[in-house]
C-alpha cells in the first residue's frame, strides 16, 4: 500500500495531499499546477515534504517529526519522466542494462528478455536513441526501470510529449505492464481518457489539495482535467 499525507510548500502555493492506495495503478489527475508532479517527486525522494509522512508497503520513507528521509538509491522506486531521459550515447541494449547496473544488480537474462518481449523492443536493441521514434523511446525508458526490479513505478505523464496517434500506439503498452507484470504504478497524467484506460485508482488534485479519490468513475466527463 502507498500512503501519503504530505504538506509543501512551493512558492506562494501550498500543496496539502493526504491518500492512500492499495490499487495497482494509482492515477494522479489534475491541471498543470496542481502538484502531481511535485507529490511524485516526494514519493521518489527527489524532494522532501516540509511536513508530513510517506510509507509503502509499510515501510517509512518520510517522516518529518521523526527525521526520517530514506535516499532515493535505497527506496526500489523505478521513474519514467515525460522525456524518456535515455543516453544519448549508449544504444538500446546498454540503456535497458543501466538500471540494473546502477543498482548493482545481479545480469538476469530472463527479466531482460521478458522485458523486451513485453513492450516489444527486440528489434530496437542495435539503436541509439536518435533512431528511435517518441514512442519507442519511452518504451525503452520503461523497459530501463523494469529492469531494476523496482516495486513501485512513478509515470510522470510518459505520454505527454507525444502526438494523439503515438500516444494511441504506446497505451496498450502500460494496459499490458500493469495486467501482465504486476508492478504497482503511480500514473500522472490530466487526460482523462488515459486515466480511464489504466489506472485501477484516481486522485484528483485541485489548487493544491485532494478534490476527489476513487475508482475512474470520479474522472470528470470532460476529455482534461477542469480547472
Amino acid at each position: 500500500m502507498l500512503s501519503v499525507d504530505i504538506i509543501r510548500q512551493l512558492g506562494n502555493f501550498t500543496l496539502k495531499a493526504a491518500f492512500k492506495s492499495n490499487g495497482l495503478v494509482t492515477g494522479l489527475f489534475g491541471n498543470s499546477g496542481a502538484g502531481k508532479t511535485s507529490i511524485v517527486n516526494m514519493i521518489a525522494g527527489l524532494t522532501k515534504p516540509d511536513r508530513g509522512l510517506i510509507s509503502l508497503d509499510g515501510e517509512t520513507l518520510d517522516d518529518t517529526e521523526s527525521g526520517i528521509h530514506v535516499p532515493p538509491h535505497r527506496r526500489r522506486i523505478g521513474y519514467v519522466f515525460q522525456d524518456a531521459r535515455l543516453f544519448p550515447h549508449l544504444n538500446v541494449r546498454q540503456n535497458l542494462d543501466y538500471g540494473r547496473r546502477m543498482n548493482r544488480l545481479g545480469y538476469d537474462a530472463a527479466a531482460e528478455n521478458r522485458a523486451v518481449e513485453l513492450l516489444d523492443i527486440g528489434h530496437l536493441l542495435d539503436r541509439r536513441p536518435a533512431q528511435l521514434s517518441g514512442g519507442e523511446r519511452q518504451r525503452v525508458a520503461l523497459g530501463r526501470a523494469l529492469l531494476a526490479k523496482p516495486r513501485l513505478l512513478l509515470l510522470d505523464e510518459p505520454l505527454g510529449s507525444l502526438d494523439e496517434q503515438r500516444k494511441a500506439d504506446i497505451l496498450p503498452y502500460f494496459v499490458r505492464l500493469r495486467d501482465e507484470a504486476s508492478i504497482p504504478m503511480v500514473f500522472v497524467s490530466h487526460d482523462a481518457n488515459e486515466m480511464r484506460r489504466l489506472a485501477t485508482n484516481v486522485v484528483i488534485l485541485k489548487r493544491g489539495g485532494v478534490a476527489a479519490f476513487g475508482g475512474v468513475e470520479v474522472l470528470p466527463n470532460g476529455l482534461t482535467a477542469a480547472s
